[in-house]
């Protein structure tokens, strides 16, 4: 379960603030408006305020501003546009066409512009409804001017009161997802659960903890400037080391599998792992609650119980029951599974300590950690070719568009083109597999956004409680807009059916015309998404060229720190950053083909486990950094540097190799490393030696298999 949808946090999340903010914002702007003017006025500044609230996302100050701003004024544009072209109908419907399709362009900027464009669909639906003279169009464009503008000015004065409060809840989801994510790893050391399948669930999950924690990057190290933001500033990077203790902790479970399936040794493990988990999870409960944590969690009694059973296992050794191998191994996660302790205590700290500044990084340039978003008009325009996605996708909704209004013009009943449109716009998304999650929610949504508003209008039919569910409904729509759409279906049905209902009683077929249009545009939606489509398996060379590089640019940097030869990790972040986050678009794509076509599925398992190598590159030099700090106490820093150097250059030429499998070089700032002599297998007399030697052999063996599924993956995408 999301922690968002866990009543215990659902009520301190920015989801739920989110629908209290567009909820009060909303109401407040219409009963101002009602107090100066009628309902008709007073319902089209509500639109301005509607619209421009769609933008209302967490976001730093300076760009909260912007992405509103341009939704005021592009909105307001199309109001004005399409207003104008009302009484002309082939000039309204040439207009349709035109707007949806540069509004679906603007794709091409990103997740970010995907509420602006369904803003400017949204008021295009909302106004071509309405014929007006000029001088109608006019005031009208006017009155929605005035919603954005109050709203946009409403939001600004929220955002900046409670600017910490919203950086405390954004961090606080991060935390929970890495909670999350640790739970998934437990269950690695449950025999009951596939290694297989926990991988799958594991690298699928890593997408939505890299979203979170670039949330959480983007509002707080942009600017922290008091002792508040110091807080969470630390907290944060107490929450980034911490996720580099959980990668490392990776290992062969497989062999421990083996070895101690009938030991009660990996049940404790795992019990160890869960228990870490939900010492996460209460300082993420703290931090939404604007108060310190302390550790609550005991951790002795497991840890007791693990040392005994390490030490029984040790009397076994003479038997020759488990292996000495299998043995370190679990040594090697008693000592990790310790340091995650340790380093959760540590988030305890960080949230009780008042800091006079923040000293993480001071100098430093955060501007690689954060989101860079340009609204370069030269991009739109490098995509309007025929073989751009974007513009594919533009295309089919701007047909599919047009589709609809002469469906809607035929038919025998007075059917409302706004609602069959706006269906559409809804549910055609630029992949299938979006098109088609959205089309079940929109669906399932509007059949009991109707039912239970059938219920309401039979046996609660009072203007008072029609008006308190019509607030509600208005709350609940933007809470579960990203958390689940198909509760934000049912809330907005009800919502405006009951506004329906209060502007223009007594129409009996409005929710049976309302389904009707539904079903009309989910129909249409349906048969265009199969309209110049774009497949996944179409991005797949390009995602899987742009992962090889960032992880060869990512050996490079992480052994330049192994070694020694950089003290700073601040590129060695960069680049673990930038890792995760082409394997999480890479495995993103791959959960997007999946529900395609089976025809239209390439290489399914092979990019699944190139998915999983590349993980495992990033988990093994998460183990030898951990490995290296673990035994610094007279480390041989001569062989085992030679040793690094030597797998270096091993791991980075692999890589170079499945990179020019796919047609690509390496960049120019990358200079391939010369592998240099192997090291001998003279023992080396350090504790940490033996340990470093199985990591590498496994760094190694993972990189290799890297290019096997590299050349299934080339064979099979181009078949």
């Amino acid at each position: 379960m999301h922690y968002a949808l866990n009543p215990r946090t659902f009520f301190h999340s920015h989801y739920f603030h989110l629908g209290l903010r567009f909820g009060a914002g909303l109401v407040g702007v219409t009963l101002i408006a009602l107090r100066f003017a009628d309902m008709a006025t007073a319902m089209t500044v509500c639109i301005g305020a509607l619209c421009t609230a769609l933008m209302d996302m967490p976001s730093p100050l300076r760009h909260k501003f912007n992405e509103m701003l341009a939704s005021v004024l592009l909105c307001t544009a199309v109001t004005l546009v399409i207003s104008l072209c009302g009484p002309v109908p082939w000039l309204l419907m040439a207009m349709l066409v035109l707007v949806s399709f540069l509004a679906c362009m603007m794709v091409v900027y990103g997740k970010k512009s995907m509420p602006l464009q369904l803003a400017a669909l949204f008021i295009m639906t909302m106004s071509m409804e309405h014929v007006m003279t000029a001088r109608e169009s006019l005031i009208h464009t006017g009155l929605f001017l005035l919603g954005g503008v109050a709203y946009l000015a409403y939001a600004m004065a929220i955002a900046w009161l409670l600017r910490h409060r919203i950086k405390q809840q954004v961090l606080a989801e991060a935390l929970f997802e890495l909670a999350a994510y640790i739970d998934i790893k437990a269950d690695f050391y449950d025999t009951r659960h596939n290694l297989t399948e926990q991988f799958n669930k594991l690298i699928r999950h890593q997408g939505q903890l890299a979203d979170r924690q670039q949330a959480s990057r983007d509002l707080i190290l942009r600017s922290h400037q008091n002792r508040k933001d110091a807080i969470v500033v630390q907290i944060h990077v107490c929450m980034l080391d911490l996720y580099e203790l959980v990668l490392s902790t990776h290992t062969d479970y497989a062999l421990l599998r083996t070895h101690f399936a009938d030991s009660p040794v990996l049940q404790t493990l795992r019990a160890l792992a869960y228990k870490a988990a939900r010492d996460i999870e209460s300082v993420g409960y703290a931090v939404t609650r604007k108060r310190p944590s302390f550790p609550a969690i005991g951790y002795e009694a497991e840890l007791d119980a693990l040392e005994g059973h390490i030490l029984a296992l040790r009397g076994e050794i003479d038997t020759g029951k488990p292996k000495q191998e299998a043995l370190a191994v679990l040594r090697a996660q008693r000592n990790k599974i310790r340091a995650i302790i340790r380093m959760a205590g540590e988030l305890h700290v960080a949230s009780q300590n008042e800091y006079e500044g923040t000293p993480f990084w001071v100098d430093a340039d955060m501007q690689p950690f954060l989101s860079q978003q340009r609204y370069e008009l030269q991009l739109m325009l490098s995509h309007l070719r025929p073989d751009s996605p974007v513009f594919r996708f533009a295309l089919r909704v701007a047909l599919a568009i047009t589709t609809g209004l002469v469906v809607a013009n035929t038919l025998p009943y007075a059917a409302h083109s706004y609602w069959i449109v706006l269906t559409i716009v809804i549910i055609l998304k630029p992949s299938f597999s979006m098109t088609k999650q959205r089309r079940a929610d929109r669906i399932v949504g509007t059949i009991i956004g109707c039912v239970i508003t059938a219920l309401i209008l039979r046996f609660l039919n009072y203007t008072p409680v029609i008006v308190g569910l019509l607030i509600l409904s208005t709350v609940a729509t933007p809470t579960f807009i990203y958390l689940r759409y198909r509760y934000a279906a049912i809330s907005v049905s009800i919502m405006i059916l009951l506004q329906m209902h209060l502007m223009a009683p007594g129409n009996a077929d409005l929710i049976t015309e309302r389904l009707v249009d539904t079903f009309i545009g989910a129909a249409v939606a349906t048969v265009f998404s199969f309209v110049l489509p774009n497949w996944e398996y179409q991005s797949l060379p390009r995602l899987i060229r742009q992962v090889l590089a960032m992880n060869l640019r990512y050996m490079q940097s992480s052994f330049e720190l192994l070694q020694g030869k950089c003290r700073n990790d601040f590129r060695y972040r960069i680049d673990r950053k930038r890792l995760m986050d082409s394997l999480a678009e890479l495995s993103g794509a791959l959960g997007r083909m999946l529900d395609e076509p089976a025809s239209k599925r390439r290489a399914a398992e092979d990019i699944n486990l190139f998915i999983v190598q590349n993980y495992l590159l990033v988990a093994h030099v998460a183990a030898l950094r951990a490995i290296l700090r673990r035994h610094a106490r007279d480390i041989p820093a001569e062989a085992v540097n030679a040793m690094l150097a030597h797998s270096h250059g091993r791991v980075c030429r692999t890589l170079a190799r499945a990179l020019a499998q796919h047609g690509a070089q390496p960049g120019d700032d990358i200079e391939l490393p010369a592998e240099g002599p192997a090291p001998g297998e003279t023992a080396v007399p350090w504790t940490g030696w033996p340990l470093v030697q199985r990591r590498i052999r496994l760094l190694q063996a993972d990189a290799d298999k890297i290019i096997v599924h590299s050349v299934a993956i080339v064979r099979d995408v181009r078949t």
